[in-house]
């Protein structure tokens, strides 16, 4: 199965924190490969408090052989791993914020996990670099590309 997932820290050595993210999940997922890895953006905070530092964000592609919400665990081990609390106000500054955004052509909507990712449509933050591996991908619940998204942004 094909996995999208967004990278984003703004705590800390932003760029090592989402290398170690990676390493850290290549480590963790028996017989998970890498198929796509976007280049690192600066970006300004989304719905953050003011004075909330840019983040640095990017996006991979892996293949790997477990369901969506074996992978989510591990997503959200790893991010506690690196420091960032369970229990935490909404859009607070983070070490590492790991979104699973889709998996193949699953869709769920559960409480503990949305597939496809439910803003990821909006955000600039996760298109542009998603576009960068993947720009003719069209998600379940879209009529439009990922590159199609992207330039309909403001």
């Amino acid at each position: 199965m094909l996995f999208g997932i967004a990278l984003g820290s703004n705590l800390g050595d932003r760029a090592v924190n989402i290398q170690r993210g990676v390493e850290m999940l290549m480590e963790r997922v028996p017989g998970i490969r890498l198929n796509g890895r976007a280049r690192v953006y600066e970006t300004e905070p989304v719905d953050c408090a003011p004075g909330t530092q840019a983040f640095l964000n990017t996006v991979i592609e892996v293949a790997a052989d477990c369901l969506p919400h074996e992978l989510h665990a591990h997503l959200k081990a790893i991010e506690q791993a690196l420091g960032r609390p369970e229990q935490r106000e909404r859009n607070s500054p983070r070490t590492l914020d790991l979104d699973l955004l889709y998996a193949d052509d699953v869709v769920s909507d559960d409480p503990v996990l949305t597939l496809p990712h439910p803003r990821m449509h909006l955000r600039r933050f996760v298109l542009e670099p998603l576009a960068d591996i993947r720009p003719e991908l069209v998600l379940p619940g879209q009529k439009s590309s990922v590159a199609e998204l992207l330039a309909g942004l403001e």
